[in-house]
């Protein structure tokens, strides 16, 4: 399925009631596709869905049995058996702050949604595609995946996961017909980087160059796209680069702003909501509150 047109295709966008999720539902649905959208908020993800003319449904991505709810709903809809043509593995949180401040809630949040949610997506979905001998899986990562940021160490270690997950995945299922990619977006103007201090000399993205970099993918089926298409090749060469220097480069970039520079007040609507839900994934996994 070496091609960017995604007409007729099936695809499925996890996190899909906000942000980048649902620019990609926007552009896949203006493209043609039979778009759902997956996110454990479910009236915002029907809102969404309603705007956009897509399909919706409840996902919890850190459960495999939320995962085979949503592809049995899909395949009934669809009514063919393997559901899907194209995953795009978007769901995740990225609280900030000092790691000796993060609770175990939501450290626990940060790793099943960011990590186990791509692990599971890719487990529920590549055999069958396997079996079909094509279908793309495209996991969300960031180039968080690939800068390490002091305020950020949970979550910068959530995303070098999912890059080496994909990279593996794609080794796996090599000769299937199915791809695996990964795309790592810098800051993107979403809920997400509310409060946080941006530009600066770190590149920022909108949603829609996002969901542009996943179309992108499908045609070309490379194993990593950055958002912009610079900054990873970029990032890559300060491999040659001594420490000190890039020590030197982050003061004058100021990269502990994640540390000392929030707008608490601006980001506190997207906070209180993780909490929420990290307080709820945890009476849902049964682990005792710390």
């Amino acid at each position: 399925m070496p091609t960017s047109s995604v007409r007729d295709l099936r695809v499925l966008i996890t996190g899909g009631a906000r942000g980048i999720g649902a620019a990609t539902a926007a552009l896949f649905a203006a493209r043609g596709a039979r778009v759902w959208i997956g996110d454990v908020d479910e009236d915002a993800c029907r809102r969404t869905a309603d705007q956009l003319g897509v399909r919706a449904g409840r996902l919890d991505v850190t459960s495999m049995a939320s995962w085979r709810q949503m592809l049995e709903s899909i395949a009934q809809d669809s009514a063919v058996g393997d559901p899907l043509d194209i995953l795009v593995n978007n769901a995740g949180v990225m609280p900030l702050g000092a790691l000796q401040d993060e609770t175990e809630q939501v450290r626990d949040l940060i790793l099943d949604v960011n990590v186990r949610g791509v692990l599971n997506g890719m487990q529920a979905v590549l055999p069958g595609m396997a079996r079909r001998g094509y279908g793309h899986v495209v996991n969300v990562a960031s180039m968080a995946g690939m800068i390490p940021l002091p305020g950020m160490v949970t979550y910068n270690a959530s995303k070098f996961a999912v890059v080496g997950a994909s990279l593996a995945a794609r080794r796996e299922y090599a000769g299937t017909g199915v791809a695996v990619s990964a795309v790592l977006p810098s800051a993107v103007r979403t809920e997400l980087t509310s409060g946080a201090p941006l530009g600066r000399g770190m590149p920022t993205v909108d949603p829609d160059d996002v969901a542009a970099a996943i179309l992108a993918v499908l045609g070309s089926r490379a194993a990593r796209r950055s958002v912009p298409r610079w900054l990873a090749p970029a990032w890559s060469a300060t491999a040659f680069v001594p420490e000190r220097l890039q020590n030197l480069a982050r003061r004058l970039l100021d990269d502990r702003r994640a540390l000392t520079s929030l707008d608490t007040t601006a980001r506190s609507a997207y906070i209180e909501r993780v909490n929420r839900q990290a307080l709820a994934h945890r009476a849902h996994t049964d682990k005792p509150a710390s």
